[in-house]
């Protein structure tokens, strides 16, 4: 009698393969209720995507609502005959509905290869290279057919009913190759086949998260997998899935599109598609001169976009940044991430577009210059820019005046502003003009110069007579010097005009002492009437205008 410590395989070439079979049969003889036994189970649990079965083990096992026929979906308490494919990751037992015959003899066996047929078998041990299966006879299943990837996995199989196929069959060398993921393959395509009829556009489904992209979410719909694009997530700009995915999380998914390209069929699904679309009602939300605050999403050559609400952008054009200078890049004002406010301009439901204003919400600057810079008043502030014509300069936030070229120098003819300015330097100037609506406003700095002129018109108001020397006449008007370096125009007759004329080749009057003899006759009001008007006489006029802005004296005759 051999040695029951000696290796078998020193004693199979002096025993029978009948021997063995019987020794390994009774060795591994299942007792009632273990896996293989013809197992039935009975339903304690369902969810969306599968039921719980109670099979009597220590664990309970999970079988794919897929596996049942629409007409024969269970409910608790119903029974079922199935067989145990596997052990996932949680432990619990993976089930196929159904049970798989164990071949009994080498007959049985041979008509299972033949027709290549699943059978059924029991995973006994791990033996090099693989595993050993029973299947009415001891078989070989390679680690690479086992359909698990390492040994860790091979170690749970140990014990457990499997469905597999053979693969090989030598009856005189009792050789039995046996493949369990080949038939795993095969009843995972039929699922997902089962899956994939089941399944139309337009319905709604729950998911399992499977993996993430840079681009969206691979989502497990019950047996199949369906791309949940990024755009699709949520109404809201999304940067990356990640930011609001989790692998392993349960969604709600709507089903866009089933496409069938070159035999490869592909889901589209869609969670925002659930939600309401946020530009319904968007014109009753948003209504132009309302203030608005968000986050700036893109900025853009021409402007920058910014979300008001997930799913809604306004645009704020590169013109509407800035009263206060124009605005050459978006960038230079704003920056992605940004929190603005600003108005509404403008918004067009139909076309899903809302203008935005960013200077509008700071308020219009020209709304108070009327109030802040009165004409004659007293400004200062840098130039920003020269032209051939004048200089503009920089009153205040979004406002700018501008010194014409003839209002700079009172003393001497300038032929460039440049002659006197440079960008940036800061000047001071009088308002001359304003006009708010045309958002216009003229400065002057000739007529700050201090001068005779000045005193004059301080001294005098509309109404006074006082007394002057023509000094030059033309048709209809004359000028009339007042002072020294004082001068105004006096409107005259054409009669008086043609005699004046006739006069100018006459000598002209001694005017040596004229300044003394003014002063004089300003005081004591005496005045000198002539009939008719010639150059250098010396006349009482009326004055009828003042314009101390203008630096302007009008007169008539008295």
């Amino acid at each position: 009698m051999s040695d029951p410590n000696t290796p078998a395989s020193s004693n199979e070439t002096n025993e029978s393969f009948g021997d063995l079979l019987a020794a390994y049969e009774q060795s591994h003889k299942r007792k009632p209720g273990e896996a293989g036994a013809g197992l039935q189970g009975t339903v304690v649990a369902l969810n969306a995507e599968s039921a719980v079965l109670d099979i009597g083990f220590k664990s309970e096992g999970i079988l794919p609502l897929t596996a049942f026929q629409e007409t024969q979906q269970p409910k608790r308490g119903d029974k079922f005959p199935v067989s145990i494919k596997g052990r996932n990751p949680e432990g619990y037992y993976e089930l196929s509905l159904g049970k798989i015959e164990q071949p009994k003899d080498w007959a049985a066996l041979e008509r299972a290869f033949a027709e290549k047929r699943t059978i059924g078998g029991t995973v006994t041990a791990v033996v090099k290279g693989g595993l050993s299966v029973d299947v009415g006879v001891r078989a070989f299943m390679p680690a690479s057919r086992s359909g698990v990837r390492d040994a860790a996995e091979m170690e749970k199989l140990v014990g457990q009913d499997i469905r597999c196929r053979i693969i090989r069959l030598d009856v005189e060398d009792e050789d039995v190759v046996v493949d369990r993921r080949v038939v795993a393959e095969e009843e995972d395509r039929a699922a997902r086949e089962r899956r994939f009829s089941e399944i139309t556009e337009g319905a709604t489904v729950n998911g399992l998260v499977q993996s993430l992209t840079d681009y969206g979410a691979f989502v497990d719909i019950g047996g199949v997998d369906a791309l949940l694009h990024v755009s699709d997530i949520s109404w809201g700009r999304i940067n990356n899935p990640a930011d609001v995915l989790s692998i392993g999380q349960q969604v709600e998914v709507k089903i866009l599109k089933i496409s069938d390209e070159s035999g490869k069929r592909r889901i589209s699904a869609g969670m925002k598609q659930l939600q309401p679309h946020p530009w319904e009602g968007a014109a009753q939300k948003y209504t132009p001169g309302d203030r608005a605050r968000g986050v700036v999403t893109r900025v853009m050559e021409f402007g920058a976009f910014v979300e008001l609400e997930p799913g809604i952008e306004g645009l704020i054009h590169i013109s509407e940044m800035s009263w206060a200078r124009k605005v050459r890049k978006a960038s230079d004002v704003v920056k992605p991430g940004d929190t603005v406010e600003a108005v509404i301009l403008d918004v067009k439901e139909g076309e899903r577009r809302i203008s935005l204003g960013l200077k509008q919400a700071l308020g219009d600057p020209w709304a108070e210059a009327p109030q802040r810079f009165r004409v004659g008043s007293i400004v200062e502030g840098p130039i920003t820019n020269i032209t051939k014509f004048g200089a503009f300069v920089q009153l205040s936030e979004g406002i700018e005046g501008m010194i014409h070229i003839g209002d700079m120098s009172a003393e001497k003819r300038i032929n460039h502003p440049q002659d006197l300015f440079r960008s940036g330097q800061t000047v001071k100037a009088q308002v001359l003009e304003i006009d708010a609506e045309k958002r216009r406003i003229r400065l002057g700095i000739k007529q700050m110069a201090s001068s005779g002129l000045d005193e004059y018109m301080a001294e005098h108001k509309q109404g006074d007579v006082v007394s002057g020397r023509m000094v030059e006449t033309t048709s209809g008007s004359a000028r009339v010097e007042l002072g020294e370096g004082v001068y105004a125009t006096c409107r005259i007759n054409e009669a008086a005009s043609e005699h004046a004329a006739q006069e100018q080749s006459q000598p002209r009057a001694d005017v040596s002492s004229l300044s003394s003899l003014l002063q004089a006759r300003w005081k004591s009001g005496t005045t000198v009437k002539r009939e008719v008007v010639t150059t250098g006489q010396i006349r009482s006029f009326r004055i009828t205008h003042l314009d101390p802005a203008e630096k302007k004296i009008e007169l008539e005759l008295v």
